[in-house]
Order: structure tokens, then sequence, then C-alpha cells
């Protein structure tokens, strides 16, 4: 098993940003922590905050989380050093990119318990920060999209926590593996069916995926069930 380390933990409460011809309010300019510890609760570390609260946070997306190992690829890419903290992630970890953990994996980060809910959705807010249109794509295609944490017992983290995989989740379905599937592989019906069958899986992925099934396959209570879970 790859050594698991927390490079950085970053916070940051929602700011203006220009976007084109608009300003937009976001929290992805989040920044390393300046105390030794912060307290994690089951909507996020304290200090940090989201402007969409439709799309982002809440108990499924309490943490967000990137792994390290693409810094070098994107700072290649943008043609710019990248600070940590530099795509709105709250935990910059090595050891644990999506190839290397699965939807419902359990870990014990520093007090607290957390669960891998579901991959990260890239955002138009990407591009606002780098001024560059295409990379919500780019981070779709890459599959370098890092994921979400959700807070099963709450605790103090800190930079010089150690984080442990306590459980792995049994359907064995890895971020990477439901990244493909909702990004590339979008009309596989089976890999759609392993995914839904991850108990763990948040509920807007879970939603999106039955209507996704229920269009391709044409079954109407799953598709209203679906579209309900959407608006809600």
């Amino acid at each position: 098993m790859k050594q698991i380390k927390i490079i950085s933990i970053n916070t940051g409460m929602p700011q203006t940003m220009s976007f084109g011809k608009k300003e937009i309010q976001s929290g992805i300019q989040k920044k390393p922590i300046p105390t030794e510890k912060v307290f994690l609760t089951r909507v996020g570390f304290e200090g940090d905050g989201q402007a969409d609260l439709v799309h982002h946070g809440g108990p499924d997306k309490a943490v967000c989380v990137y792994p390290y190992e693409h810094y070098e690829y994107w700072s290649e890419y943008l043609q710019e050093k990248l600070q940590l903290g530099a795509f709105g992630e709250n935990l910059t970890l090595l050891g644990v990119a999506e190839k290397d953990v699965c939807i419902g994996d359990v870990f014990q980060l520093g007090e607290a318990v957390v669960q891998i809910s579901q991959p990260r959705q890239p955002c138009y807010k990407l591009s606002a920060r780098y001024n560059n249109k295409s990379l919500p794509l780019a981070f779709e295609e890459t599959g370098f999209t890092g994921y979400y944490f959700r807070v099963l017992e709450e605790g103090y983290v800190s930079s010089s926590s150690t984080i442990t995989r306590l459980q792995s989740d049994s359907q064995q379905i890895s971020v990477a593996y439901a990244n493909q599937i909702r990004h590339i592989e979008k009309e596989n019906t089976e890999g759609i069916k392993k995914i839904l069958a991850v108990e763990a899986l948040s509920s807007n992925w879970k939603e999106a995926f039955e209507k996704r099934l229920a269009g391709m396959t044409g079954d109407e209570t799953l598709r209203r069930e679906g579209e309900s879970g959407q608006k809600s």
C-alpha cells in the first residue's frame, strides 16, 4: 500500500472573481491554513466556505481532495508555478490519486474519520481562476479531477496528522473508473450499474447516473425518480 501524506490543508471564504465580463462569487481561492490544526465538522473545515451551496459543500462534499501527483502536469499545462490549494481543494494529498482509491473507502484523518463519496465534478470556476476555458474539460479528459470526502466522525486535523485507510469498499469502484464512465464511456450501462451498486455513492452522482440509465433503457419510473432527485 502506498504511503499517504498530507501536503497541505487549505481553506478560504468566498471572494469576488472576474469571469469574462461578469463578476462571480467563489470559494475556489483557498490557501494553506495559518494555524497548527483545524477542526473538521460534518460539513467541512472551520474557516472554509463555498459561494454556490447548490453545487458545492454539504455533507456529501464536505472536503474536497486533490492529488499532489497531478501538480506537475497542470503546471506544465498552464505554464505557471502552482501554489498549494491551486484547484480549490481542502486537502492536497500524496499517495491517493484517483486510480488508487475507491468510492466508499474510509480513512482516519487525524482525529476525524472520512469516506470517499464521489469524484469531483470540475466546473467553470476553474476556468475563471486560471483564465483558461479548456480547463474543466481537460480535467474530465485526463481523469485528474480529485474527489470528495464525507465526514463520518468530526475531529481536529493538522498538516502533520497521519492519514490511514481503515476500510476498502467491497465494490472496488475506483474514482478513476467512475470518472471514465461519467465522462468518457457515457453509454456503458454495465459500468453505470456497477457504480450505482456502491452504497456510499453520493446522492448527487446516484441521481445523475439513474437519470442517464433510465434515458438509455427507457425506464420511465427511474427517469422520473432521477429528475425528482435532481430538482430536490
